[in-house]
């Protein structure tokens, strides 16, 4: 009892600490949950302003360099067409046009304005200093070409754009970077005859002063790459020292990602553009440094008022259990000292409160609780007994339909063997007489030689000696007949082999043609495909029985002159198929839907069962395969069986 009793402690003590527990769950776990998607929402609301200011920058970056774009459009279209210019060009008489040049570049958008003649040596080469002073470069003069590829990217082309980062990778000694981005137009001078005269080469070049500007005003970080070179500018010195092949991997999803820069957060944004013919790979950054900071101070507030809320309810949920509990244990020691023993379990009421109500309830509850037990024990004896007749009557129709179906057998291979028999007992009488003949013909040749001519010639033994052959020889036929009906019907039956057994479906499947012959034969033609299977383990007597039922109804389908064809085939090496068609009255699809269903037929009373291809079904479904019927009125009807050539999945897991 003392086992028992703490036994009987230990569910009070891990009550109370359920009850904590799924008290602390449903109120911590919404808590935490709604405090970290609050904070992931809020991180992601940083994320989300920042990816907004840095697709808003990129949009006036590219404002930015479509402007430079337009004005190096608009300025070269301005010298292709001068007319002076041409003229000069024409005569190749370049100091002139140095020196309106010179005035027109000052007035220009661009930084550099180089002259090439049509053999591509540069004439005239001017730029702006760092003053804004438009100079000449004379030393490149007459010595610097254009390029066989970018002659030839003109060939068809009057006007090209291209870009270039270019310049000094790493800080000289006493001096900083020297990285620059050029951004060069082309354009072909032809005289009014279309006649080639030169190449003009404008080009505007941003210098990181330039982008440190943009940078100020923008607040952000704005760096410059080519794919497929090493140099990066950019207006952050620790962006410069990156390879660009290190940015490539984030322009393949949304181009936004998270860096660190001299330990500082940042979130940058990649966007591949291209200048004329150029591409070239755009990145801004900011610095989330503050965005962060305001996080931090956020998650430890959210933390510490978790962390008051989590202590407090602790606190709560130990006296919420104390007060809850305490009624509920005051039932259970009322439980305890009930006597179960008796079958009625009942508990005294001892007031009026939620209490006693609950002890009535159970008391009730228990008291329909017992009675209902005790009718549905007597129930289950009913249930029984009904169940019991029921299998009694199944086992005797299923007997009944076995029956039928052996009478039907049994009246076939009585009519196939009444035709050998009857020809055999025909041909014994014929077979006494020439005995007989024979036999005194014997008895005269030993006593009476003499007479023996002419008692042979009486008894035409001639005649005797051709025929008697024949006689046995029929007689052979008939009994060789007959031993072929038996050895088939023991074949079908195969009551030697009730257990599993690899076996040759064709077999089977002559055998039982062989049997149906008298039903089948001068009215039926048989067509045989079979094709190549494998054996198969199964219950040979039950396949036999299941082909038997269905050749039977297929003839019986065909109500005059008619065919049925038999082809087997082999399915992925694990299964296979048997087709049996005929072209018979072909069945409506409501015969179709019951034509498995225990006792449906559609012959005449007294005619079938029922429950042959009931029973068909449910041996090819214990076998673990599938039997399948399609049909059309008029069109005849097609039964498909399907076989595991492994056996039955009891059989299988038994040698498993």
């Amino acid at each position: 009892m003392a086992t028992q009793s703490k036994i009987r402690q230990r569910p009070r003590k891990s009550l109370r600490t359920i009850l904590i527990l799924w008290l602390l769950i449903f109120s911590i776990v919404p808590l935490a949950f709604i405090t970290g998607y609050s904070l992931v929402k809020y991180e992601q609301a940083i994320n989300n302003e920042l990816s907004t200011r840095l697709v808003g920058n990129a949009r006036e970056i590219s404002k930015i360099l479509t402007d430079h774009q337009l004005h190096l459009v608009n300025e070269s279209t301005q010298l292709k067409d001068d007319k002076s210019l041409i003229y000069y060009m024409t005569s190749n008489n370049y100091g002139p046009a140095r020196e309106g040049l010179k005035t027109w570049l000052d007035a220009a958008k661009g930084h550099r304005l180089f002259i090439f003649n049509r053999d591509a040596r540069l004439e005239i080469a001017l730029y702006k200093n760092a003053n804004g002073q438009v100079q000449r470069s004379a030393n490149l003069e007459g010595v610097v070409e254009l390029n066989d590829p970018l002659i030839k990217a003109m060939a068809n082309k009057d006007e090209l754009l291209l870009m270039e980062v270019s310049g000094e990778a790493q800080k000289s000694k006493g001096r900083g970077r020297d990285v620059r981005l050029d951004l060069f137009i082309y354009t072909r001078i032809k005289s009014p005859k279309g006649k080639l005269l030169g190449y003009i080469e404008e080009a505007i070049t941003l210098g990181e002063s330039d982008l440190q500007t943009i940078r100020n005003r923008l607040n952000a970080e704005i760096f410059f790459f080519q794919p497929d070179k090493s140099l990066i500018m950019a207006t952050h010195e620790d962006l410069a020292l990156y390879n660009p092949q290190t940015f490539m991997p984030h322009l393949k999803d949304d181009g936004f990602f998270e860096m660190n820069i001299r330990s500082q957060p940042y979130r940058l944004m990649l966007r591949e553009l291209s200048w004329g013919d150029t591409p070239f790979v755009m990145g801004i950054g900011a610095s989330k440094s503050a965005a962060m900071s305001v996080l931090k101070k956020v998650n430890i507030a959210f933390y510490t008022a978790v962390g008051a809320i989590v202590l407090l309810l602790i606190v709560l949920s130990f006296f919420a259990s104390k007060i809850l509990l305490n009624p509920i244990y005051q039932v259970l020691a009322a439980i305890e000292r009930a006597d179960f023993d008796r079958g009625l379990l009942e508990i005294p009421t001892t007031n009026e409160t939620e209490l006693g109500l609950l002890a009535e309830g159970f008391n009730s509850l228990s008291r329909r609780t017992f009675e209902s037990q005790k009718a549905l024990k007597d129930k289950i004896q009913e249930l029984e007994r009904a169940n019991d007749e029921i299998r009694d009557t199944q086992a005797k129709l299923v007997h009944t339909a076995k029956m039928a179906s052996l009478g039907q057998l049994v009246a076939g291979v009585a009519h196939e063997l009444n035709n050998p028999i009857g020809f055999i007992y025909a041909n014994m009488t014929h077979l006494r007489e020439y005995s007989q003949k024979l036999m005194h013909l014997i008895d005269v040749a030993e006593t009476r030689p003499k007479d023996f001519k002419a008692e042979r010639k009486k008894a035409d033994l001639d005649y005797i000696s051709k025929d008697l052959p024949k006689l046995i020889s029929s007689c052979e036929d008939g009994a060789r007949r007959t031993r072929d009906i038996v050895l088939g019907l023991r074949n079908f039956s195969r009551l030697e082999e009730a257990q599993i057994k690899e076996v040759d479906l064709h077999e089977g499947l002559n055998n039982t043609l062989q049997l149906l012959t008298g039903e089948l034969k001068n009215r039926i033609q048989v067509v045989k495909n079979f094709g190549k299977i494998p054996k198969v383990r199964c219950y040979p007597s039950q396949l036999n029985q299941v082909f038997m039922n269905v050749l039977s109804n297929a003839a019986q389908a065909v109500e005059a002159e008619g065919e049925i064809q038999i082809a087997t085939r082999s399915i992925n090496d694990e299964k296979v198929e048997i087709s049996i068609r005929d072209n018979g009255r072909g069945m409506t699809k409501a015969v179709l839907e019951k034509v498995f269903d225990p006792f449906f037929t559609t012959k005449g009373l007294g005619s079938g069962t029922g429950l042959g291809l009931s029973i068909s079904y449910g041996v090819i479904q214990k076998h673990g395969g599938d039997i399948l019927v399609s049909s059309e009125v008029g069109r005849g009807t097609e039964f498909k069986i399907i076989l595991p050539v492994e056996g039955p999945i009891e059989f299988r897991k038994s040698q498993g």
